[in-house]
């Protein structure tokens, strides 16, 4: 699968709502709007669904390193955690599961790490959610930025030879 650009006018109002929407649920708002396209396309086919989370979990990692390189280590560490959130939700519409919220996530890892026996994975989840509190109160040095998007792509990298198999 690849991501394709569309560009959309939408209308002020949308984009205010969608924003404040995504800000409010801690997620970034192309999250947001992916995950209501599959809600109202109905798509339920649990490998399409992964396949789609996979593919926005590898764009928001190039995105966070753009962001990295340009010195923007509020937007990097936005998309490090929406990568993180998106393998999770990868692997969690693989199993037929959808999950809608942070607590969803956070229960859903905790299943991982039990079942897998890995408590790596909550160190490398912790990493995820300290940039995404750092996309909130902009307050990580740029080193402690750059490794925790370090710790992403290994939890990327762990929780995609899951879905291989």
């Amino acid at each position: 699968m690849v991501i394709v650009g569309v560009s959309v006018e939408l209308p002020e109002t949308i984009v205010r709502i969608l924003i404040e929407r995504a800000r409010a649920e801690g997620r970034p708002w192309e999250d947001l709007v992916v995950s209501s396209i599959i809600e109202r396309l109905r798509i339920e086919d649990p490998d399409t669904r992964a396949g789609i989370y996979l593919e926005m979990c590898r764009r928001f990692l190039r995105e966070a390193e753009k962001k990295l390189a340009e010195g923007d280590y509020v937007q990097a560490s936005e998309k490090g955690w929406g990568a993180a959130a998106e393998v999770i939700k990868a692997l969690a519409a693989k199993e037929g599961l959808e999950l809608k919220s942070h607590r969803d996530l956070h229960a859903y890892v905790a299943k991982i790490i039990q079942r897998l026996g890995d408590e790596e994975l909550r160190r490398l989840w912790a990493a995820a959610n300290e940039l995404h509190r750092n996309f909130y109160e902009n307050w990580l040095p740029p080193d402690l930025v750059r490794g925790y998007l370090e710790d992403v792509k290994q939890l990327v990298h762990t929780l995609e030879r899951l879905l291989k198999h």
